[in-house]
């Protein structure tokens, strides 16, 4: 590190009591100052901006307060992903909380495709006859529906997160951030969008003594906000950060039945962070919508009868187990397309598809191709009549959006995000698709280094992670995640205390030792690493974490890599 920066991060730590590891850790994250750091590291409620800074803010809160007045009814149309389900229930439980008649409508994804679809608003229109239609986590450009909408004399509101191709639709407010230039907004997730409206619903309600807008509590809703937030997988930075936070508290604080049966039958103990909202009940609230409706999933969030909510935890427990096998069975399939044509010499980007993929989990399987081969991949399933339909997952440095835009005139529809989308592409057209993608991924990618590698946030020595006011000052720091991951250490020629071993089927255990000082190492999915294991001291990179056995709670270091020293 350079002189003039570890000079910042020796002023950090003498200004705000950090061990200068720690500072630095935060100088390499843009948190340079006394008064940012202290932003960061406790992050409050009231540094979330104005609600009415969104763009469309205001015509949505008076077309809102407009249906609320006259009783005109409501339907929350939602999506069938984590984000949407969290966005509709938090948008559909607050509207009632202010006297509205609501009703509210997922999508399937089997039968209507992402999104604010043409088939299911004239559904949802016709099975609820709603005056306003009020989207969460779609409906941006989604130009057919709510036109078809508007057409039936119904308004729609539209509040969303996604980037926005072409021209936003012509609907009586468009409320999404992507529309404005703030970038603390620009990140939000669906259901933090959502939580604005809320919020400006309210703000409004009480500058005009509306009934009931001051028996509102919007912190009572914030473990939805975490939930949709983290299972998105946004940037936990800037308002995002503020929310799940604040969300955490509030999920372990007082749990609503729903979430307390899904987290009893998937076995979690214990205080909850991101980590499990985003790997064990993010998941297990996607499976609905993957294999089928996601509508179990919403109920699960507004019950208040334990008895259901334990029903509702087990389907989608078992929903996830199945996925799993599915999931199993496509990845196996895809694997072996890509052995028989992907060269990584010359070709930048992957292109498989079959029939009989299901559908609900392609995003998933995507997802680990392009961790495994380091590209972006797109996975395409196809019905009998030939419609396929894809999901894209991009690394770092590639913008989908952009990477797709060449091959646009091959593909029915397409969209999403940077590092996240999905298309529609017919069979006819599925072998030009892939080359145009191809083509598309080697123009960008062609000549930039892609080998993999582990980033280190800071060298340490085994006495400074063992204090255990490191391991308190690095729990503020969290939640951890996308845009603030966890941090990685490391340290320098470690003694192997007795022999490594491998523990269950695929993990290596041993422990590590400086002089006096000792602690246990796991290293999950390094059990193939046994066979070589080096011999004499090592250089070890790992992230810290607790573990607790028999009562006794003690440092454990969650090893990433490790080499010869």
């Amino acid at each position: 590190m350079a002189d003039d920066s570890d000079g910042a991060a020796r002023e950090l730590a003498r200004q705000i009591a950090l061990p200068l590891s720690l500072a630095r850790l935060l100088i390499s994250r843009d948190i340079s100052s006394a008064e940012a750091a202290d932003r960061f590291l406790n992050p409050r409620l009231s540094d979330t901006g104005d609600p009415f800074l969104l763009p469309g803010m205001e015509s949505a809160v008076e077309r809102i307060w407009s249906a609320i007045d006259g009783g005109s009814p409501i339907v929350v149309y939602g999506d069938y992903d984590v984000d949407g389900v969290t966005s509709a229930a938090l948008m559909s439980q607050v509207l009632s909380r202010l006297g509205a008649p609501v009703s509210r409508y997922l999508p399937s994804r089997m039968d209507d495709g992402y999104g604010l679809g043409l088939d299911a608003v004239e559904r949802c229109i016709q099975a609820e006859k709603p005056g306003l239609i009020i989207t969460t986590d779609c409906g941006s450009g989604s130009h057919e529906a709510v036109a078809a909408a508007t057409a039936a004399d119904v308004d729609v509101v539209v509040t969303d997160h996604h980037e926005i191709i072409g021209e936003p639709v012509n609907a009586v407010a468009v409320v999404n951030p992507k529309l404005g230039s703030d970038p603390s907004a620009r990140v939000l997730a669906g259901v933090g969008v959502a939580f604005k409206v809320c919020h400006a619903l309210l703000k409004r309600g009480r500058q005009r003594r509306r009934k009931h807008a001051a028996d509102v509590d919007l912190r009572d809703y914030l473990d939805l906000v975490a939930l949709g937030t983290v299972a998105d997988v946004v940037p936990l930075l800037h308002e995002n950060r503020i929310l799940v936070r604040h969300g955490l508290t509030q999920l372990n604080r007082r749990q609503r039945p729903g979430l307390k049966a899904l987290a009893e039958v998937a076995g979690i103990k214990g205080e909850q962070g991101a980590y499990h909202l985003g790997y064990i009940l993010g998941p297990r609230m996607n499976a609905a919508g993957r294999l089928g409706k996601a509508d179990e999933a919403l109920e699960l969030l507004l019950t208040d009868n334990a008895e259901q909510a334990g029903v509702l935890a087990a389907h989608l427990d078992a929903a996830n187990q199945e996925r799993k096998v599915i999931e199993a069975e496509i990845m196996e399939s895809a694997s072996e397309q890509i052995r028989t044509g992907h060269d990584p010499a010359c070709d930048f980007g992957i292109v498989v598809g079959d029939a009989g993929w299901h559908i609900g989990v392609l995003g998933i399987v995507a997802s680990r191709l392009a961790g495994r081969f380091g590209c972006p991949v797109i996975v395409v399933g196809f019905d009998d009549e030939g419609n396929g339909r894809g999901s894209c997952r991009s690394i770092e440095g590639f913008d989908l959006l952009e990477g797709l835009k060449p091959c646009g005139r091959h593909l029915k529809r397409y969209g999403g995000h940077g590092m996240a989308a999905g298309l529609d592409v017919s069979r006819e057209c599925f072998d030009l698709f892939r080359a145009a993608f191809r083509k598309s991924c080697a123009d960008i990618l062609k000549g930039r280094d892609l080998t993999k590698t582990l980033s280190i946030d800071g060298w340490v020595t085994l006495p400074e992670v063992l204090d255990p006011s490191f391991l308190e000052i690095i729990s503020r720091l969290e939640p951890f995640g996308e845009g603030n991951p966890e941090p990685v250490w490391a340290i320098r020629n470690v003694q192997v205390i007795g022999a490594p071993r491998r523990v269950g089927t695929t993990h290596l255990k041993f422990r590590v030792g400086v002089g006096s000082d000792s602690c246990e190492a796991i290293g999950f999915n390094l059990g193939d690493r046994l066979a070589d294991f080096p011999e004499g001291p090592l250089d070890i990179a790992f992230m810290l974490r607790t573990n607790t056995y028999m009562g006794r709670t003690s440092p454990q270091l969650h090893l990433q890599d490790f080499r010869a020293h």
